[in-house]
């Protein structure tokens, strides 16, 4: 009976509920509620409009194919982000004072401890200020593939184990994978204008080197100096930097007795001795 007596009273309210529901104020409420997510989705209304999206959709969001990838440290840290957020305005609302006590541990929870990095196999060179110039110009006949990162970035922390398991599948003689800190060396960012904001879209940003000159960087940059929406996975790097290509090309120029004084990866030895 104590079931019962709930669905009943809902079944009662429905066609009160559904009188009031169809009042002109809750009907324009509910469609300006929705306005964003029609306007985005039903043609033609959503032709014409800008996106930042890889396959130029304007009727899709352009967060969508950023994040379709999305690894468990991504879920773990956003679940910590809200709930601070969450505990921050339950504070606010209990006392004032105990909020901005709050908001000062997280500042200072922020400023002390950094999140966890990754600290699995590489074969990964890292630059300084002062090395990447002297290594990119050293031998123009090494393909450089660089990552421009920093260590405060979860984006960054979450593509980490990622261009590491690619730095091990191809890094040969003439295929070299860096990484250089441009939260650490600011002055890098500028010489390679990369944005280090907190807000920036920019980080991390994969830059492909030939000759001592960048040829192609991910994500792009548009006219307004906007980044352009770039998933990291490991299938996109493979595809827009054409790896397999890249790797095919040096391993022939290392057979074809260039010497070019860098050492081999053990995966790469062994794949010449299965050969």
């Amino acid at each position: 009976m104590a079931v019962l007596a709930p669905l009943i009273a809902l079944l009662y309210s429905v066609p009160r509920l559904s009188r009031w529901l169809a009042r002109p104020y809750c009907l324009l409420s509910a469609l300006l509620s929705a306005a964003f997510l029609l306007v985005r989705k039903l043609p033609p209304l959503c032709h014409g409009l800008p996106t930042q999206r890889e396959d130029g959709n304007p009727c899709d969001f352009d967060w969508v194919s950023a994040r379709v990838r999305i690894t468990v440290e991504q879920h773990v840290g956003n679940i910590f982000m809200f709930s601070k957020v969450a505990n921050a305005i339950l504070f606010f609302r209990l006392d004032v004072r105990m909020g901005l006590l709050y908001i000062t541990l997280c500042i200072v929870f922020l400023m002390t401890c950094k999140p966890p990095l990754y600290m699995g196999p590489e074969y990964i060179k890292y630059f300084n200020d002062k090395t990447i110039d002297e290594e990119l110009e050293r031998d123009k006949r090494v393909t450089w593939i660089v990552e421009f990162f920093a260590n405060w970035s979860n984006d960054c922390q979450s593509f980490a184990p990622i261009y590491a398991d690619l730095s091990l599948k191809y890094n040969c003689t003439g295929l070299n994978f860096g990484k250089v800190d441009v939260g650490r060396y600011t002055d890098v960012s500028t010489r390679y204008k990369v944005s280090t904001s907190p807000l920036t879209k920019q980080l991390p940003t994969l830059i492909l080197f030939q000759g001592g000159k960048e040829v192609m960087r991910r994500p792009q940059i548009d006219k307004k100096g906007r980044a352009v929406s770039w998933t990291f996975s490991e299938e996109n790097v493979i595809r827009e930097f054409n790896l397999n290509e890249l790797y095919q090309r040096a391993k022939k120029l290392s057979k074809g007795g260039d010497n070019i004084q860098e050492e081999q990866p053990v995966e790469d030895e062994q794949s010449k001795k299965d050969k």
